[in-house]
């Protein structure tokens, strides 16, 4: 019995999808609103949740690195796969916004926040290095998929979750505002490369229905987000002299985003309804390698 739960555990490390710390992003998610809008029993339940979840998560994926890094190198080296992984940065960033906005604890905040960094670095580098210099690339309407935005999900959680450990750093309050304004910068930056992409890849090329898997809702995802980090930079510009004097500039750059992810809404609620209804597209669970490879 031991020997096959051993080998269970091995099986799932092993083929653990890029993906998975998705989980965690959505948890905490639900958690952090629970929170705000005053039901604290389910956003408690769910961090705790959120908790158990994040340990089990990177227990699988160290012995992937240690045990299997050859099938981990391998998906984060490919375009389909590869922004999975970026779901281990922004889970650890949500991860650490809960723990500052439920618990108080801005000490553990902040070191799940140096974690968060210290992946994002290895990962944003290595991932557009790699697809970058590769010989051999899909064409476009296999390589881009909604799931690169994860990228900029992972950026701007990094921005927000500065913004909110910033009081851990009395003597270091202006240069991490300015990090946390640098990396809301970068997120923008990055959305607006990559989703004129995938727009292109919507507008020009043939879609079929099994194209349009669930990472489509990451294009109004990653904008959502983008509009939270702009707005948390807004709310600390009272601490930081140059943020007030960029404050129409975040203002106006914050509304631009909320539009941005108010517009998409109806298009993909559209889509969805091309997808199953028009098309008769089954509601079925869909394969997590099937659900990031396409846009």
């Amino acid at each position: 019995m031991e020997n096959s739960f051993l080998k269970t555990i091995d099986r799932s490390s092993a083929s653990l999808h890029p993906g998975y710390f998705a989980l965690v992003m959505a948890t905490g998610i639900v958690s952090i609103a629970s929170h705000f809008l005053g039901f604290d029993s389910v956003a408690w339940a769910l961090f705790l949740i959120n908790i158990t979840a994040y340990i089990i998560l990177w227990l699988l994926t160290l012995r992937r690195i240690f045990w299997h890094s050859l099938s981990l190198w391998s998906d984060l080296t490919d375009h389909s796969l590869g922004a999975g992984f970026f779901t281990i940065v922004a889970g650890t960033a949500v991860l650490g916004s809960q723990v500052e906005i439920l618990t108080g604890k801005t000490a553990t905040a902040a070191l799940l926040w140096g974690l968060g960094l210290i992946l994002w670095i290895i990962l944003i580098y290595i991932f557009f290095t790699m697809v970058t210099i590769k010989e051999i690339k899909p064409d476009i309407s296999k390589g881009i998929n909604g799931a690169w935005l994860v990228a900029v999900v992972a950026t701007q959680g990094i921005s927000i979750l500065a913004a909110l450990v910033v009081s851990e750093f009395p003597d270091w309050l202006d240069p991490v505002l300015f990090f946390a304004l640098s990396m809301y910068l970068l997120g923008c930056m990055l959305y607006i490369l990559i989703i004129s992409f995938i727009v292109y890849r919507f507008s020009s090329l043939k879609l079929e229905p099994e194209e349009l898997s669930p990472p489509y809702w990451i294009n109004m995802g990653a904008v959502a987000i983008t509009t939270l980090a702009g707005s948390t930079l807004i709310l600390n510009s009272a601490r930081w002299g140059f943020l007030t004097s960029i404050l129409p500039f975040l203002k106006g750059f914050t509304l631009f985003f909320w539009a941005t992810c108010t517009w998409w809404i109806p298009l993909l609620l559209i889509l969805g309804g091309w997808r199953h209804v028009i098309k008769k597209f089954p509601w079925s669970t869909i394969p997590c390698t099937g659900a990031w490879s396409s846009p």
